[in-house]
């Protein structure tokens, strides 16, 4: 913009970018879910995904170039936390998908946001809170408050946090087993935060907020998804059941991961009627993406293990 002065020009440099992501992969799922690579400035890699739903178009974003918490059924942390992104390379997440549907010549809009995607949101938490205030204000994406959610593998001292920023935007919990021994086995974050010190932080986030918070639960085949978890969380939500919803996962299995499988439709069924009968709101997630790399991390993971046997 040469018709600013010189001084101006040099803040602009110094100070702002314009653009920092570009478009390495795009792969559509036949249920019309899209999971894009994209490619950082720096040259880091990271993933964003479009999911059409009958209420509207959700992204599901990242929030850093990697994950450190090490959860061993997750493509996201089988490559260490290289940074974290700023506020600006989370919004451009949303606007790329938003050009991709613009140019489709549809008059849609991205409605919905899950902060669900590679790294742990509250690991990167200042960030995270202005993407958050940014996309909802009227004057940045105008997005609902109530139609974005956040979700956290349980970081209590940020689930704290996160109950006084006085905002409506949603909190997930993802609780993957309903006592310490399992949970520890699966999410090495369980020895910082056992479910001692993750639940009363749950019980403040109720208290001063009184919204609904939802438990994320992958079924893993013989690990997790017999009747006796099932009995266990029951237990685990006994004061919360009000404020509560269990989502049940069916697992994306992970070549790095073959220890795990999906769960069979049985076990499925049989542990949502155990939550059910004993006054546990819940449902099973509908899949979206299975025909392609439809874990979280998966593509990224794929392609930079491409891109080091090219070299």
């Amino acid at each position: 913009m040469y018709n600013l002065n010189k001084d101006c020009q040099l803040v602009l440099e110094e100070n702002f970018t314009l653009g920092t992501l570009t478009e390495e992969i795009k792969q559509e799922s036949k249920d019309g879910t899209i999971k894009f690579l994209f490619k950082l400035t720096d040259g880091n890699l990271i993933e964003t995904v479009l999911m059409k739903f009958s209420y509207g178009y959700s992204v599901c974003v990242t929030t850093q170039v990697g994950c450190n918490i090490g959860c061993s059924f997750c493509a996201s942390g089988l490559l260490t936390k290289n940074r974290d992104l700023n506020a600006g390379e989370i919004v451009e997440q949303i606007m790329k998908v938003q050009k991709h549907l613009d140019a489709k010549d549809e008059d849609e809009r991205v409605s919905h946001i899950v902060v669900m995607g590679i790294g742990e949101p509250f690991d990167n938490y200042d960030n995270t809170m202005d993407f958050l205030r940014i996309v909802n204000d009227q004057d940045g994406l105008s997005i609902g408050a109530r139609h974005i959610t956040v979700s956290t593998s349980g970081l209590a001292k940020r689930i704290y946090d996160f109950a006084d920023e006085n905002i409506q935007v949603n909190l997930a919990l993802s609780l993957h087993a309903p006592n310490n021994e399992l949970r520890t086995k699966i999410m090495k974050i369980n020895k910082a935060f056992p479910l001692e010190k993750l639940m009363p932080a749950i019980d403040y986030y109720l208290e001063k907020t009184n919204r609904r918070i939802t438990f994320e639960y992958i079924l893993l085949k013989d690990v997790n998804d017999h009747k006796e978890e099932a009995k266990q969380l029951v237990t685990l939500l006994k004061n919360k059941r009000h404020l509560s919803y269990v989502n049940l996962i069916p697992y994306n299995p992970v070549d790095e991961h073959n220890q795990y499988d999906r769960s069979e439709k049985k076990a499925i069924l049989d542990f949502y009627q155990v939550l059910l009968e004993n006054g546990v709101n819940c449902g099973v997630r509908v899949e979206h993406g299975t025909d392609i790399d439809a874990a979280c991390g998966q593509l990224r993971s794929k392609q930079i293990k491409k891109d080091k046997q090219n070299v």
